[in-house]
């Protein structure tokens, strides 16, 4: 008799409770801004609830997918290919707040990062595992991979977005690593990317203020420091229990995106110490239950894939939170599943329900 499939079902609560809880933080975070920008208190709420059923029945699709069939050539190469296409055109959209990071189609928008992230995790599991007995080959395996990421961090430092840039950098570094790749190779790239870095912080100007700001916050309090002091302050006030869901006062036209970039800082306002630490630890079973899948997985691409997807959404949340309590400067990174966004919502779900998938084929 044949062995009934299952997924791992501590990993899709996990996730369900995020993208529920997501939601209500959503409105909590934005009634009285959507009042005020768009005459209606559920603008956000009613289009991130659009978003969450239409990524929940992405990833119940993706769960019933064997995660084999990414393996193809024939969708890898095309996906590459439509991916930088966008990537490339979005630079020649007209820019939203200097930043070109969104196409739009009426009131859809789409941001086409999102879609190169996890395209550029399949990519890597295929190559990686065609490359198993050469992982350390510069020529075979480095070069080709180092061409592919680069274009897409080049293309997407262009819009700019760094933080999301740092975030792919780190995902290739941890799929390298899983892969194989000597450490010496890691000291290397680490030791040539100082001067680039430099260059990218230090010699441009937004950059440059934002790490000033993030280092003397107080020396500009109504400047370049007001975001991360708001911030401080909403998450200070928050003591142990919280000030209670929707009586928080940060969100009202303090804190700077409140239901996107700075919605931790809600919750640790409204939630206090307990909730942020409830939401850390969702994310940290997240990150347990996707390396139990790539642990348990037979081969190689299935292993790269999960350690791939489930650094992504660890990466963005560790980003997210560490910009919120001032231990990184400010970037706009989303918190995954709970920052208010289609397209970093229904991304995150399809990463999921590959990892889900990957869950039930472990044996």
């Amino acid at each position: 008799m044949a062995r009934r499939l299952e997924s791992d079902r501590v990993l899709f609560a996990t996730v369900v409770v995020l993208v529920l809880f997501g939601i209500i933080m959503v409105f909590s975070a934005s009634a009285v801004i959507a009042a005020d920008q768009f005459h209606s208190g559920y603008y956000f709420v009613v289009r991130q609830t659009i978003y969450a059923a239409l990524g929940l029945g992405i990833m119940l699709v993706m769960m019933n997918v064997d995660y084999r069939r990414l393996k193809s050539p024939l969708l890898i190469f095309p996906a590459l290919g439509l991916q930088l296409l966008l990537l490339l055109g979005v630079l020649f959209v007209k820019a939203e707040h200097d930043t070109h990071r969104w196409i739009r189609l009426g009131p859809v928008s789409f941001q086409p990062s999102e879609l190169a992230k996890i395209v550029l995790v399949i990519f890597l599991a295929y190559f990686l595992e065609l490359r198993k007995d050469s992982i350390n080959a510069w020529r075979q395996t480095l070069l080709p991979i180092g061409l592919v990421a680069g274009l897409d961090g080049v293309l997407i430092l262009r819009e700019p977005d760094f933080g999301t840039t740092l975030a792919i950098a780190v995902m290739v570094g941890a799929m390298l690593f899983a892969a194989g790749l000597q450490v010496s190779y890691f000291v290397c790239a680490g030791l040539a990317a100082l001067p680039v870095l430099y260059l990218l912080i230090f010699h441009v100007g937004y950059r440059y203020r934002r790490i000033m700001a993030f280092l003397h916050p107080y020396s500009d309090p109504l400047g370049a420091g007001f975001q991360i002091i708001q911030s401080y302050i909403a998450v200070g006030t928050g003591g142990i229990t919280g000030a209670g869901l929707m009586e928080g006062k940060e969100k009202l036209f303090y804190l700077p995106e409140p239901q996107t970039d700075f919605i931790f800082a809600v919750i640790g306002e409204e939630l206090g110490l307990i909730g942020a630490l409830l939401v850390i630890a969702l994310f940290g079973v997240i990150l347990w239950r996707g390396l139990r899948a790539a642990a348990r997985c037979q081969n190689d691409f299935g292993r790269l894939l999960a350690i791939g997807l489930t650094s992504l959404v660890v990466i963005q949340a560790l980003v997210n939170v560490s910009v919120v309590v001032g231990l990184l400067p400010t970037k706009g990174v989303p918190l995954p599943f709970v920052s208010y966004g289609g397209s970093s919502l229904l991304m995150s779900l399809f990463a999921m329900g590959i990892l889900l998938n990957i869950s039930q084929n472990t044996s």
